[in-house]
């Protein structure tokens, strides 16, 4: 029954996937971006691994996790000369609960919008507006919160760039 439902849904219960130059991506499961021309989505505690959507499970005062998470700060401050560590969204060192959020809050993209812009020598102006462009508002200005799909913003950067040649 469950599967019957799903196959009303965008994607008939496969996933919602957008296709880029003969590559499929999932657009609604985070994944791992690493090259720091990108923006980092959110920390995943299943390793972006679809099959074992869950969270760490640890709770804020268990020292591995304060570890884990110190250690995401100090990775963010060296990618990221300038911001100071109060400036950090927590979505950029904490996983989700489904360890698979494909969003980040528009705090954490704008953080990340000056490296962005030196690493592809654009004007931050033009990387903030690519995050403009991108932000998804709450449902009906109501319901929820602003965010940011970080794989549209990405592949949307990566156009813009195209662009400008």
């Amino acid at each position: 029954m469950v599967y019957g439902v799903a196959r009303l849904a965008p994607g008939k219960g496969e996933g919602e996937t957008i296709l880029v130059k003969g590559r499929k991506y999932y657009s609604n499961i985070g994944q791992q971006f690493t090259d720091d021309k990108y923006f980092y989505g959110r920390p995943s505690a299943v390793a972006y691994n679809a099959a074992g959507a869950a969270g760490s499970n640890k709770g804020p005062s268990n020292p591995d996790y304060l570890a884990q998470v110190q250690a995401r700060i100090d990775t963010f401050l060296n990618h990221n000369p300038g911001v100071q560590k109060h400036q950090i969204p927590s979505d950029l060192v904490t996983a989700s609960g489904s360890g698979l959020d494909p969003h980040i809050s528009v705090q954490a993209a704008r953080v990340q919008a000056e490296r962005i812009a030196r690493l592809r020598q654009l004007p931050v102006a033009e990387v903030e507006q690519l995050i403009e462009e991108n932000t998804e508002r709450p449902l009906a200005g109501l319901f929820g919160t602003s965010r940011i799909n970080v794989l549209l913003l990405n592949l949307s950067l990566d156009e813009h760039k195209k662009q400008d040649k």
